[in-house]
C-alpha cells in the first residue's frame, strides 16, 4: 500500500482549495453538521483539526471558542476570509499546523473535532494520539471519517485505488480494526459509531478522553 506523504497531502489540498467548497461542500454537509452538533453538546474551547476552507465554522454557537488548524496555506487563506466575511467573533484563531504535531499543551481543549482528516494524514495513529493529548479528561474527540472494508470485493478495490487516491490527498483503505487497535492502547472509550446518510459511506465516531 502506498502511504501518504505530508508534503504531498499539503500540495494536493492546495490544488483543491479553489474548488473545494463546490466539489466537497454538499457531499460532506451532513457529516459536518453532525460533528459540530456533537461538539456543541459539550461546548467550551473546541479545536477543529483540518479546518480546510472553514466550511464548518459558522455552524458553531457564538458561545463556543473555536481554533482551526490545517497544513494547507491556500485552504487557510479561504478559512480566514470566511471568518472575516461572516464576522465570526467566536473563532479564536486559524493557524498553520500539522495534525501529527499539534503545538498546544496537554488538555488545552474541551473537544477536538477532525472531519475527514484521519484518512488524509500520513500517520493516522500519531494524529489520534495528538488529539488525545490536547483534549482534557472527560472531553471528546469527534471524528467524521470514511471506514474502509476489511475483506471482500470492496476491500480489494480500495487497496487497488490507494496509489491514485494518495496522490489526491487521502487513503481509501482504512478499516475499523485500526481504530479498535489504537483505542485499545489509548486512554479513550468509544461513545458512538454511527453511519451518516445518505449512503453510509462515512461515519460519525466519538471517543471520550479518560483519566490516565
Amino acid at each position: 500500500m502506498k502511504e501518504l506523504e505530508r508534503d504531498r497531502v499539503a500540495e494536493a489540498y492546495g490544488r483543491w482549495a479553489p474548488v473545494y467548497d463546490v466539489v466537497f461542500g454538499p457531499v460532506f454537509r451532513r457529516g459536518r453538521r453532525a460533528a459540530v452538533d456533537a461538539a456543541e453538546r459539550i461546548g467550551g474551547r473546541i479545536l477543529e483539526v483540518g479546518v480546510g476552507t472553514g466550511l464548518s465554522l459558522d455552524y458553531y454557537a457564538p458561545g463556543s471558542r473555536v481554533v482551526g488548524v490545517d497544513i494547507s496555506g491556500p485552504m487557510l487563506d479561504r478559512a480566514r476570509e470566511r471568518v472575516r466575511r461572516l464576522r465570526l467573533g467566536n473563532i479564536e484563531t486559524i493557524e498553520f499546523m500539522d495534525a501529527e504535531q499539534l503545538d498546544y499543551p496537554r488538555g488545552a481543549f474541551d473537544v477536538v473535532v477532525a472531519q475527514y482528516v484521519v484518512t488524509a494524514v500520513p500517520n493516522p495513529e500519531n494524529a489520534l494520539d495528538e488529539f488525545v493529548r490536547v483534549v482534557r479528561p472527560g472531553g471528546e474527540i469527534i471524528l467524521t471519517s470514511r471506514i474502509g472494508a476489511e475483506t471482500g470485493f470492496r476491500g480489494t478495490v480500495e487497496r487497488w485505488l490507494m496509489p491514485l487516491t494518495s496522490r489526491l490527498g487521502w487513503r481509501t483503505e482504512f478499516p475499523w480494526a485500526r481504530y479498535e487497535q489504537w483505542a485499545g492502547q489509548s486512554p479513550v472509550s468509544l461513545l458512538e459509531r454511527r453511519a451518516l446518510p445518505p449512503l453510509g459511506h462515512f461515519w460519525l465516531i466519538r471517543f471520550v478522553r479518560l483519566d490516565d
